[in-house]
């Protein structure tokens, strides 16, 4: 089979031919049609995650085909028996383990979900680890409640769009945030109350006096500005937090926090329940996935190299073309 294999760090990934997986235990052999990529992908090959190794086959979205049937795949492995946390076996697909940028993947039979029926190839596929990981922040950890207003940091990427298009859903007044006007644009095209451009001075300030305050904030950048959503939360606000791209917290003043009974909620992916709640959901409401651009498999580096300049607008995701 064919496959995208990384061989060595800081290099391009190699498309090649690769030995078909045999199921192990309790595994069975899936034919993948479509897989998206996620930064995790691109931090991998700049050597910036925890115990690598080499050769594997990346990527953890994928959608294809098991015995006549369109299933997506639970992006991870072993999340444990506590609903609360992952377990210390949990692990994400696409390394260690090989993921899903390759025409067949190997895994357990329970990783298995229906595709909801509306979606197609691409758009299933940008939906398994974005989704599950909207769906924890929002419903699980910050509990997100109908007419409540709902702030969404970094518009653009797979995770913030779709907490985006979960919230609306769910009868949320959306506010989302992007240093982009296109994309902010885009984001209001899709159903975004308010937005704010948070290059500009005062942003801030601006929409807190527009809307009002929020009672959830969802938030992937954490950084110095972190401050001025605790600001713009209001009193019992939750704050869902599932990354942490512009680094730590510099003198960050405790006191708005416990005052206003502000919760600060971490949050990664999401248990196999949470996965099948969150498919439902698209599902009952009809979702559809952004998906950016669409690469074939063997274009691969260049989908990386999309993803790892911020250009995209929704989940940058491969075709993988069927025998």
């Amino acid at each position: 089979m064919n496959a995208l294999l990384l061989r060595q760090l800081h290099q391009p990934l190699e498309y090649s031919d690769y030995e078909v997986p045999h199921p192990g235990k309790n595994q069975v052999l899936v034919d993948l049609y479509a897989a998206a990529l996620n930064h995790r992908d691109v931090f991998i090959t700049q050597g910036l995650y925890a115990g690598i190794k080499m050769p594997v086959i990346l990527g953890s979205d994928g959608a294809g085909e098991y015995r006549g049937k369109r299933v997506l795949l639970y992006p991870a492995l072993e999340w444990g028996d506590q609903s609360a946390h992952q377990g210390k076996n949990f692990r994400v697909l696409g390394m260690p383990d090989n993921g899903t940028f390759a025409e067949k993947i190997c895994i357990p039979r329970r990783n298995l979900f229906d595709m909801p029926a509306h979606l197609n190839w691409e758009q299933g596929a940008a939906l398994p680890l974005a989704g599950l990981t909207a769906w924890r922040a929002l419903f699980s950890r910050c509990r997100v409640k109908s007419g409540e207003k709902v702030l969404i940091t970094g518009i653009g990427g797979g995770v913030a769009l779709q907490a985006l298009q979960f919230a609306l859903a769910a009868g949320a007044q959306v506010a989302v945030t992007s240093g982009s006007e296109e994309k902010l644009e885009r984001a209001r095209a899709l159903g975004a109350h308010f937005t704010a451009n948070y290059r500009e001075e005062g942003w801030d300030k601006k929409l807190k006096q527009e809307a009002g305050g929020f009672h959830v904030i969802i938030d992937s950048a954490a950084g110095n500005g972190f401050s001025a959503l605790v600001g713009l939360a209001n009193p019992g606000a939750r704050i869902g937090v599932y990354g942490g791209t512009l680094g730590k917290v510099d003198g960050f003043s405790l006191q708005p926090v416990f005052w206003k009974q502000i919760s600060i909620l971490g949050s990664t992916m999401g248990s196999p329940q949470e996965f099948k709640k969150m498919l439902d959901f698209v599902a009952t409401h009809k979702i559809v996935p952004v998906v950016d651009k669409i690469f074939d498999l063997k274009d691969g580096n260049a989908a990386l190299e999309r993803m790892e300049k911020g250009e995209q607008f929704g989940k940058i995701v491969t075709r993988i073309a069927r025998k």
